[in-house]
């Protein structure tokens, strides 16, 4: 049941486009092999080689925007097991800059980080910074939220500071709009990513050192995300990102949009979901067939006090904690649990930023673990019965359960009791 990934055939006869393809066949550096496939949904197991080591599918991948997860040090996130983790090119483009990234041995040097690392394109900026952005043909004009200065992020560019970044996997420069908006805006960006997945393709110094990711764009209209799918399938990139959501758009949307896209990605790539973290999601998103997840949500969250149970939150700055000895999850092996208990951070959160810190280190473990459960119940043949007990557990009574988790679980014949 292993697959390994191969060139595909041109389907394309443009000399150019051939020519790209030959370039990335010559040697992408990931090998994906299936290890497990769930006989009732889209879900599978899998092991992704990449330059630094091997990531055990499905993954959640932290994200540390500017070379550092906020409130957790490199090598506390060694310790608890994350393979891979996130760098923004937006970000680490404008300071400390790539020229100085690259002297480091690219980001992996400069931040001490052994294991993998995926840079996003600063396509996301131009939704997130949609106030400082201008989008043209050429690529996304930008005001420095830093000093003001006016910079154009083009695809070439955003590959170059990819390149010096050094990072396993890369993601190409997509035209991002929020899922909310609708009209000819968001086939025009699904077209102009398209055009900018080529250049991208061609600007890769190098491709036997990083691997290259497209991004699937069309909002929530299934003709336009149909048609991206056909043609950037057409491009033998070695992953495939589902891009465009997530940003508000309702759920009922989201889960059609992302179980039409992993129908029509290639088996033998792997698929990540962009910007996905909140647990319901990334057990129903698995079941849809998705392998890889990001989002700041856990390192956010735990800013605020909220630490991740299996029950959903707890609020650790509320009063009723403020004598309560028991760790945050009596069952979390992390060390948070191990050592603190919901007192000592209650009382911690009204003096010390340290309290962030221990719950930053919880709910990345949470969502860790979460994810090597969810892999071995998917081994084990067990998925189903794992997603039953996961959401019992997660809502009081069957009259809570989300209808779109529901309707999506239904579509892949999981069906809760």
């Amino acid at each position: 049941m292993a697959a390994t990934i191969k060139c595909g055939g041109d389907r394309d006869t443009s000399e150019s486009t051939m020519s790209v393809k030959k370039v990335l066949c010559s040697a992408a550096p990931l090998t994906l092999r299936i290890v497990a496939e769930c006989p009732v949904t889209k879900a599978r197991a899998c092991d992704l080689t990449l330059p630094h080591c091997t990531v055990s599918t499905p993954v959640f991948m932290p994200v540390g925007t500017q070379g550092t997860l906020k409130g957790i040090t490199a090598d506390q996130l060694d310790s608890l097991g994350c393979q891979i983790c996130l760098g923004n090119t937006y970000h680490l483009g404008m300071r400390p800059g790539p020229d100085l990234i690259e002297k480091a041995n690219g980001l992996h040097g400069f931040m001490n980080w052994k294991r993998n690392l995926l840079t996003d394109s600063g396509g996301f900026q131009m939704v997130s910074l949609v106030e400082l952005s201008e989008v043209t043909e050429e690529g996304v004009k930008f005001k420095s939220p830093y000093n003001g200065k006016e910079i154009l992020l083009s695809p070439e560019e955003s590959i170059s500071i990819q390149n010096s970044l050094g990072s396993d996997i890369m993601m190409q420069l997509d035209d991002v709009v929020s899922s909310t908006v609708k009209g000819p805006r968001v086939e025009e960006a699904m077209h102009r990513s398209i055009r900018w997945l080529d250049r991208c393709i061609a600007a890769n110094k190098n491709p036997d050192k990083q691997n290259l990711f497209a991004i699937i764009q069309g909002g929530l209209d299934a003709e336009l995300r149909q048609a991206c799918l056909n043609e950037m399938t057409q491009r033998d990139v070695p992953g495939f990102a589902i891009g465009g959501l997530s940003g508000g758009e309702e759920k009922d949307d989201f889960w059609r949009m992302v179980t039409l896209s992993t129908e029509h990605l290639p088996r033998e790539k792997p698929r990540y979901l962009m910007g996905v973290g909140y647990a319901v999601d990334l057990v129903v998103c698995v079941a849809l067939g998705c392998d890889m997840f990001d989002c700041v949500f856990p390192t956010r969250t735990a800013r605020f006090g909220s630490a991740l149970v299996p029950w959903g939150s707890l609020q650790v700055k509320q009063k009723q904690y403020a004598k309560d000895f028991q760790p945050i999850d009596p069952d979390c092996q992390c060390p948070t649990c191990r050592r603190h208990s919901r007192a000592y951070l209650h009382a911690l959160f009204k003096s010390d930023t340290a309290a962030m810190h221990h719950i930053t280190i919880h709910n990345i473990s949470y969502q860790l673990t979460l994810m090597r459960s969810v892999r071995q119940s998917i081994v084990e043949g067990r998925l189903p019965e794992f997603i039953r007990t996961f959401m019992k557990r997660m809502f009081p009574s069957q009259d809570q359960y989300p209808s779109w988790a529901v309707d999506a679980l239904a579509s892949v014949n999981v069906t809760l009791d």
